[in-house]
Order: C-alpha cells, then structure tokens, then sequence
C-alpha cells in the first residue's frame, strides 16, 4: 500500500536580475557610486529569498551588481556568454529607438551585425530551460535590459516596448516555474 502525501514539487524561482548602474554601455564597463549602492541593496532584497545559485552576464557591470549578495551567500557566480546585452546593430543607428522598437512587432527583424529578438529571446531562453532542470529552487540570473525584455516578453506577451522604457538599474522579475506553467512579476527595490 502506497500513501500519497499529496506533496507537489516545488516551484522554481529564478529572479532575473537587471545590473545596476553602469558607467557606460561597454562590456567592460563598471557600475557607478550609485551602482555599487544599489548591489549593496540587492542583498537586504535577497536576503530571505534562499538563493542557491548565481549565474551572470559575464559583462563587468553585470558581475559586481551580483557580487555582494554572492559573497554574502558564499557561492560562486557562473558567467554565461549567453546572458550578454543583445545586440541591435554593429553599425551605428542614428534612429536606434525606432528600430528598436519595430523590432518588438516584427521578432524576426535584424539589422547589420545584430541579432533579431527571436534569436536573442531563443538565447536567453537556453539558459532558463537549464536553469529549470538545476536541483535548486531559488537562482538568480544578471542580465541586461534588452535581453530581459525579450525573456519577459515570451512568458508575458503585453511586456513590450513601452515596459522596456520603464524598466530600471536594477530591476527584478520572478519567474516562476512550475506545473502550471511559468509566470512573472516585478519587484520593486
């Protein structure tokens, strides 16, 4: 005879992580006085969350925004190329705005030497199906605003251009993975 507990696996919670402010767009580039703040900030938010695993963008700005809470929890932070900026153009855009938001309407829209959202969202989303197969529960994936639009976008399908303008450095979304699917919502700092 078998008792059922009626126990449902656990969700999976992975926030994903806007970087804080950054002294330029380079990947190279460090987060500002306010930044390193804001990491600082990170960890009271992180605090209680059970956070089992870091995975960052391996842009510098990325890296120490998540740093803080890292060494707070004692764990490593696992770069992943994958979760680096997308890339709208290699050329400049004088009307960059524009063409990113017709990139928003049109997913497979791609300019000279960038990435289309379909491809960058695809990227991104290699990296969410592995974390969803990891044993913990609780992560933390650091990434950029563009990018995390993207993500956002595929479980939220009103997260558009506009919602990309308001987002913030940082920012934080919850994922939830679960047998019902998969839903996000904001937090604010």
């Amino acid at each position: 005879m078998s008792v059922d507990s009626g126990a449902r696996p656990m969700a999976k919670r992975i926030y994903l992580v806007r970087h804080g402010k950054a002294a330029g767009q380079e990947p190279e580039a460090p987060l500002t006085e306010e930044g390193v703040r804001q990491a600082r900030e990170l960890v009271r938010f992180f605090e209680d969350r059970h956070i089992e695993f870091i995975v960052s963008s391996p842009y510098v700005r990325a890296v120490e925004t998540i740093r803080p809470l890292a060494e707070r929890l004692g764990l490593d932070i696992r770069t992943d190329h994958r979760l680096k900026e997308r890339v709208l153009s290699s050329a400049p855009l004088d009307d960059w705005m524009t063409r990113l938001e017709e990139t928003f309407r049109t997913p497979d829209l791609k300019f000279e030497g960038g990435e289309s959202s379909r491809e960058a969202t695809e990227r991104g989303l290699a990296v969410i199906r592995e974390l969803a197969e990891r044993p913990e529960n609780a992560m933390v994936a650091v990434s950029h605003g563009g990018l995390l639009a993207l993500l956002i976008r595929h479980y939220d399908p009103s997260f558009g251009f506009a919602e990309w303008k308001r987002m913030t450095n940082p920012d934080v979304y919850e994922l939830e993975i679960g047998d019902g699917g998969a839903s996000v919502r904001r937090w604010t700092l």
